[in-house]
């Protein structure tokens, strides 16, 4: 196959395309418009992000993914973590703002962020908690034998698998990864590197119980041929349970770091509530030496 052909979709998807064009076109807008709120750093993630999402669900890629359980991980793994996380890291909210014509944003945007529906919807999903349980649950739900082999089997039920996944990678990571100050942010500095850490052993436990598992949990995929002769079924599971349990779980310790780093920075520049600055200051302090 030449190298070109890998990017010819493997089942072509005009309601993915054009979701990833106008996401495409709408940053683009906003970052010639105001360079100020993409500087290239930002840029290239959001770039690199595009990119691993459209590799997962517009490119040849997809055939392995329905052939081989260890590709399917890796599809995954683009569109639920490293896809989402520097999408997320790029923070392109304000450049997609940007790219949007001002009486759009005015009549269309502003109004329908704010009805009531909207409103709950958004402080439901936004919750840290539910955030956390939604990330960790649809790896579960997806990945539970029978529900797999169904998603897998079913052409509306695989796309929708793919792009709930998606979806809510960019939820959980932008609730990580925002690195202003609570408010505007949904969530404190704190809580963000709590709730990345508390999705890794849930994603732990699942990776380890496919790895060590002796039987074939996935069959699906010898009944429908596998894509690499060589690869066995126990070693295909194998290869999917490390990677859901190492890249996966260790997405979420980046994710602290970074969150700790914009916790840092904020208290630098003296933009976190001043209890916050109190605790950090004190926490930093050394301890007083006893008195002889």
């Amino acid at each position: 196959m030449a190298f070109f052909d890998w990017f010819i979709p493997w089942e072509p998807s005009p309601g993915t395309a054009v979701c990833l064009l106008l996401a495409a076109g709408l940053y683009l807008r906003g970052a010639l418009r105001s360079p100020m709120t993409a500087p290239w750093p930002r840029q290239l993630a959001f770039w690199l992000g595009l990119a691993l999402i459209y590799v997962g669900l517009q490119t040849h890629f997809d055939y392995y993914a329905e052939h081989q359980f260890f590709m399917h991980r890796l599809q995954h793994l683009g569109l639920h973590h490293m896809g989402p996380f520097l999408i997320a890291l790029a923070f392109p909210a304000a450049t997609f703002r940007r790219g949007l014509p001002v009486s759009w944003r005015r009549r269309v945007l502003m109004p329908a962020l704010h009805l009531p529906p909207v409103r709950w919807f958004l402080a439901v999903v936004l919750n840290p908690w539910v955030a956390a349980f939604l990330f960790v649950g649809i790896i579960y739900f997806w990945l539970w034998p029978a529900v797999h082999f169904i998603a897998m089997l079913d052409h509306m039920d695989y796309r929708l698998m793919n792009w709930s996944v998606t979806l809510d990678g960019l939820l959980f990571w932008w609730l990580i990864l925002d690195p202003r100050p609570r408010p505007p942010a949904r969530l404190a500095p704190g809580v963000r590197i709590l709730v990345a850490l508390a999705v890794m052993p849930p994603q732990i436990v699942l990776g380890a119980w496919i790895f060590f598992s002796r039987q074939h949990l996935y069959p699906l995929y010898e009944l429908c041929g596998r894509a690499f002769a060589g690869v066995t079924p126990t070693l295909d599971q194998h290869l999917g349970g490390l990677i859901l349990w190492i890249p996966g779980a260790m997405m979420s310790v980046i994710a602290a770091l970074i969150a700790l780093a914009h916790w840092t920075s904020l208290s630098r520049r003296g933009r976190l509530p001043r209890r916050g600055r109190q605790h950090i200051a004190a926490s930093a302090a050394p301890a007083p030496h006893p008195e002889p």
